[in-house]
């Protein structure tokens, strides 16, 4: 006997939500691997600042101690953006054999809804799970968020700041002149990462991630410097360049040592559709970055709403909330996924990144 799944309960659409499988994306899940939920619309952003490089001072045997201030950490309310996305199921689709189905189905018209209400689960989860991987990628090359709402699919609404530093400046940025860029013969590829390194560790963050554009990949083949490290007398201690596809997009380029910074290599070249339409890469191809995983979290505002067949007002903490909507006079149901993300550091500044390192 087949089991009935009622799809009108809010209950079940959250359980389709939670078993679905999550398409794997880099900078999400490499570096973003905490998630928070709140029961409110605004969200805790806090994140620690490393003690000073201060040192204890020596006092007489019977003198006052001297006070160590306290750091502590950063602490505000945020309200996160919110993203709506929805998909409609009508008659004539549940008619319409799908993808990879035999031309000679069983399937009747309810068993196809849950399959296309889970295909459209995937689907909807996918397209926010890219807007996630956006923020992530974004915050570690700005430390902050610019976030465009849209009224509807074609119109602009308000945009939504938020800045993880104080001040005009964030202290994430490391410039590289034009005449020591590193596809120049002025460069010092070797010199730059490893005063990246040390800003981090200022910070009392060990570097371990080396991120690098497409463009800047070719560098660690065709530098001088590098190519003689790499010869077999020396790259004992400097290491090997062994590049390794390891996910769509991203491949893994080594594990050299910077000056005792050994740090891992990697080459991201993954895309999105951007809102025009342009295929755009989500870190940029000429840049540069050192950071360490696991440095940042996810965390999600609460979705208010009336779930179908209720009269009762709902505050949700979820990642995803599902809500159907029914409109029997025209045999349609839509299906609405909702999502209040935020990206934020867990500690300040855990990043430090180098545009256009090459010309």
């Amino acid at each position: 006997m087949a089991l009935k799944i009622d799809l009108t309960q809010s209950y079940m659409l959250q359980a389709i939500v939670e078993a679905n499988k999550p398409e794997a994306f880099f900078f999400l899940d490499r570096y973003c691997d905490t998630t928070k939920t709140f029961k409110t619309n605004k969200v805790l952003v806090e994140y620690k600042r490393a003690d000073t490089r201060k040192k204890a001072r020596f006092v007489p045997v019977d003198g006052k101690a001297i006070p160590v201030e306290r750091r502590g950490y950063e602490m505000a309310e945020y309200s996160p953006a919110c993203i709506k996305l929805s998909r409609s199921l009508t008659i004539d689709d549940l008619a319409t054999r799908g993808f990879g189905e035999p031309l000679i189905s069983g399937s009747t018209p309810a068993e196809r809804a849950v399959k296309l209400i889970a295909e459209d689960v995937s689907v909807m989860d996918t397209r926010i799970r890219r807007q996630e991987e956006w923020m992530v990628s974004q915050l570690m090359q700005n430390n902050g968020l610019v976030m465009q709402e849209y009224v509807d699919a074609e119109t602009e609404g308000n945009v939504n700041e938020i800045r993880y530093y104080d001040g005009a400046a964030s202290e994430h940025k490391y410039t590289i002149a034009d005449t020591n860029k590193w596809n120049s013969a002025g460069a010092d590829v070797i010199g730059d990462v490893h005063a990246m390194c040390k800003l981090l560790s200022y910070r009392g963050i060990n570097a371990v991630d080396l991120v690098v554009g497409s463009d800047v990949a070719d560098v660690f083949y065709k530098n001088e410097e590098i190519s003689r490290l790499l010869d077999k007398n020396l790259a004992i201690n400097f290491g090997s360049i062994d590049e390794r596809i390891t996910a769509p997009g991203v491949s893994w380029l080594g594990q050299p040592n910077f000056r005792g910074f050994r740090l891992n290599i990697i080459v991201v070249d993954t895309t999105y559709e951007n809102d025009n339409g342009v295929d755009t890469p989500y870190f940029p191809k000429d840049a540069a970055m050192v950071t360490v995983p696991h440095c940042l979290q996810m965390s999600y505002g609460a979705v208010s709403l009336m779930p179908y067949g209720s009269i009762d007002v709902q505050t949700l903490a979820k990642k995803r909330v599902m809500k159907l909507f029914v409109d029997n006079e025209h045999d349609t149901r839509r299906l609405e996924m909702y999502s209040r993300p935020l990206a934020m550091p867990k500690v300040y500044t855990p990043f430090i990144f180098a545009p256009k390192v090459v010309g």
